[in-house]
């Protein structure tokens, strides 16, 4: 997925849905570094994918904090 199709994807997201995708994120970060810790790990590319869309959704969550207080 493009990032720009995946950051309009996360921009529509409450902030409870976006809670749960971080979740889901780092659970997926855990399952690849322990992969990769074991030899297992075959998409390499992944791991940094993952760690961006976390990237993305800490973001998103911040400026909806920002946004929030603002109003």
């Amino acid at each position: 997925m493009k990032s720009s199709q995946r950051q309009s994807d996360l921009a529509a997201l409450s902030p409870d849905q976006l809670n749960d995708e971080l979740l889901n994120l780092k659970k997926e970060q855990f399952n690849l570094r322990f992969q990769g810790a074991t030899g297992q790990l075959e998409n390499v590319a992944r791991v940094r994918e993952v760690r961006r869309d976390i990237a993305r959704v800490r973001t998103l969550q911040r400026q909806k904090t920002l946004k929030s207080a603002q109003a």
